[in-house]
């Protein structure tokens, strides 16, 4: 069983211009695969998501932002209650998504608007048990199969950040290392700062740009930048 308890109630929330303001991340970890018919392989991303209450759809894990606590604590929070996940996360949002709530036991407002912030998580470990381990179920997905599990357009807008935020990541990491991207490993931990017993937050000074569509995307990213996102 899991030593954590999940936090319940809205005592605490966070509200703004009437909207109950969210936060949550996508969880991605690098895992090897293979990309051909001679059993060559490369590591490639893939992103956790988590199954819905009494709803059949898989969702990223996100919830309220409480008044005690940052956005980015919110974020690693709801990844540790929800799909027992740590990780290293990204101060930058990915962005911020404005969304009705689908059900009226989940409702943001009075109109039933959330604002939603959005962040990366590299996950570092991942628990045998969690808080709300009854309610979610929690899946490893590649990034074909997130877009098309996502029911969502905010979800699928969030993808797409991510991906050319991913994109963005390798290209560096290749440049810096000058090597082929094949040898690219997880970022250690020594390199991120301490910020909880959830997570480690990863210090950049870099942007996230949005870009509007996946073509538009993998247009600007190389072919083994592709395979690595799952393409």
């Amino acid at each position: 069983m899991s030593c954590v308890t999940a936090r319940t109630g809205r005592q605490r929330q966070r509200y703004e211009d009437n909207m109950r303001l969210v936060s949550g991340c996508i969880p991605y970890r690098w895992k090897k695969g293979k990309v051909d018919k001679k059993e060559d392989t490369e590591e490639m991303i893939e992103v956790l998501m988590v199954s819905s209450p009494k709803r059949d759809d898989l969702v990223f894990p996100k919830g309220g932002w409480e008044d005690d606590e940052t956005v980015t604590e919110a974020a690693c929070r709801e990844a540790l209650e929800e799909a027992g996940v740590k990780g290293i996360i990204r101060e930058i949002p990915l962005g911020r998504w404005e969304f009705r709530s689908k059900s009226s036991k989940d409702s943001c407002s009075q109109e039933g608007w959330c604002r939603g912030y959005m962040f990366s998580l590299e996950v570092i470990e991942e628990l045998e048990a969690w808080p709300e381990q009854k309610d979610h179920n929690r899946q490893w997905v590649n990034i074909k199969e997130a877009f098309r599990l996502s029911r969502y357009d905010w979800m699928c807008k969030a993808l797409e950040v991510f991906i050319s935020v991913m994109a963005e990541d390798i290209k560096l990491r290749n440049e810096e290392n000058n090597v082929d991207s094949s040898s690219i490993s997880v970022l250690d931990v020594s390199e991120s700062q301490y910020v909880s017993s959830k997570c480690y937050k990863r210090t950049t000074s870099k942007q996230h740009h949005s870009i509007s569509s996946r073509t538009n995307i993998l247009s600007h990213a190389s072919q083994e930048i592709a395979i690595h996102l799952g393409y």
